[in-house]
């Protein structure tokens, strides 16, 4: 899918995920590493959400989902926001690796004209405190949502296509090397295994083509920058548990 929906030139191969899920591939690349040389720019709450469990050592950490990043109306953050984040710390910390981790193409498909996959926050509009409800690849796989597949196919494609464009105007703020990948895949129909059947999302112990094998796309601008390893800057910062839980809902991961 990438290969066809790419339009940034640069040299593309195949990755093997070490994990099928953002919290698996986090811990597996970042738990116990000395990352002080890197600033990680991120619209995924699922850091903050196992701190106490991971040794985490980044440079610093700037979440964007946390507050003014956060788009109420679709329920993720924006791409558009993600990338002036990232131009910003990139011009903050220029002898340091970012890493910017956008949602898309990760529902809520923001670039289609759709009510079905932003229907889990209506428990929010009625009153109650947290988004409810089964994400769009659980109601597809059991058969509560109506979509076929080759529509859930035309919206996903659409929200990578539009993710891809904001990485396009991040790429001309940013020399040197770039890497564009995923921290996974996502069954969109495909036949899981050992039991033939369609499976959607990316469920947890699965570790075939779909959800493991992800796109590496090199792309080198200019010459490369001089990184720098320093001291931690980050602070300790208390980040309200139920918040965080919160935004997951919004994004669909069970709470």
């Amino acid at each position: 899918m990438f290969e066809e929906m790419n339009h940034i030139e640069g040299e593309l191969t195949a990755r093997e995920s070490k994990g099928s899920s953002t919290s698996e591939w986090l811990r597996t690349n970042v738990d116990g590493r000395d990352l002080r040389d890197t600033v990680y720019v991120t619209a995924n709450p699922q850091l903050e959400r196992n701190r106490e469990n991971w040794d985490v050592d980044f440079h610093e950490v700037i979440n964007v989902w946390l507050d003014e990043g956060w788009d109420e109306d679709t329920g993720t953050v924006l791409a558009d926001t993600m990338t002036e984040t990232a131009i910003t710390a990139h011009e903050q910390f220029p002898q340091k690796r970012i890493v910017v981790h956008y949602m898309q193409p990760h529902y809520p498909f923001v670039s289609s004209d759709t009510e079905f996959d932003k229907e889990h926050l209506a428990s929010i509009e009625s009153g109650e405190d947290e988004a409810t409800g089964e994400n769009v690849w659980a109601q597809k796989f059991t058969g509560e949502l109506d979509q076929t597949r080759s529509e859930l196919w035309d919206v996903y494609t659409a929200n990578l296509e539009y993710v891809l464009k904001h990485v396009e105007d991040l790429l001309t703020e940013i020399l040197g090397k770039t890497v564009i990948t995923s921290d996974h895949g996502n069954y969109v129909g495909e036949h899981a295994s050992p039991i033939p059947i369609r499976e959607y999302g990316h469920p947890r112990g699965l570790y075939e083509e779909p959800v493991t094998r992800i796109p590496w796309l090199e792309v080198v601008q200019g010459e490369r920058r001089q990184i720098r390893t320093g001291v931690t800057n980050e602070i300790s910062k208390e980040i309200d548990t139920d918040r965080v839980t919160e935004r997951l809902k919004d994004l669909g991961y069970r709470g």
